[in-house]
């Protein structure tokens, strides 16, 4: 299901429809369908695409003219993409000079044991069986195999004019319910929980 606070903040991100979206892993369509009906023109791309409105094709493919797009957004999607660089200098040509690239991320590096305690025991609170048997498997497998935020700007960076992700509360939104975000925002507060959700808003160079 599509976060409210993530349309929230996509779409103060955004230039003003009619504007041109290049939306990268858009999953089931649901932002790209929420953009399209407020008058943004959108172009939803997923090499995992089979939903109406997603178009199937990885990011390094995409076959649009230079400049074609006034903005991008990728929402839990750069820490997937492959092959990475390659896809980054892609994203890079397609967004116009001054366009901007919003990205809503989740941050493996500050993803530990603790939370992963956290989450894996809220799963187990709403009766879901878990293959990972412990928290120490679930990070080592996470970090295995996901590009860490660090590594995603230092990519953009050729590209995008890119600041620091700005942190905030993800865990709730992993197959869990929007009704514990405020239970992991307050250990966040508290610092038992680090904030594993990473924002930024770039601009085209």
């Amino acid at each position: 299901m599509l976060a409210s606070d993530v349309v929230g903040f996509v779409r103060a991100a955004l230039p003003g429809p009619p504007a041109r979206v290049l939306e990268v892993g858009a999953g089931e369509g649901e932002l790209a369908a929420t953009l399209r009906e407020a008058g943004y023109d959108v172009l939803a791309v997923d090499p995992a695409g089979e939903r109406p409105g997603v178009v199937a094709v990885a990011l390094h493919e995409v076959d649009e003219a230079a400049g074609s797009f006034d903005a991008a957004v990728a929402v839990l999607s750069l820490h997937h993409v492959e092959p990475l660089p390659q896809s980054c200098q892609r994203l890079g040509e397609l967004v116009r000079q001054g366009g901007r690239l919003i990205v809503d991320e989740f941050d493996v590096e500050r993803f530990d044991e603790s939370a992963a305690r956290w989450w894996l025991s809220q799963r187990r609170a709403r009766g879901e069986d878990e293959h990972h048997t412990d928290a120490a498997t679930l990070v080592s497998d996470l970090r295995g195999h996901l590009h860490p935020v660090a590594r995603l700007r230092g990519e953009l960076a050729p590209w995008f004019a890119v600041g620091e992700f700005v942190p905030g509360p993800y865990l709730h939104r992993w197959g869990l319910a929007p009704e514990l975000r405020a239970p992991e925002e307050l250990l966040i507060a508290a610092g038992e929980l680090p904030a594993t959700g990473a924002r930024l808003v770039a601009m085209r160079r």
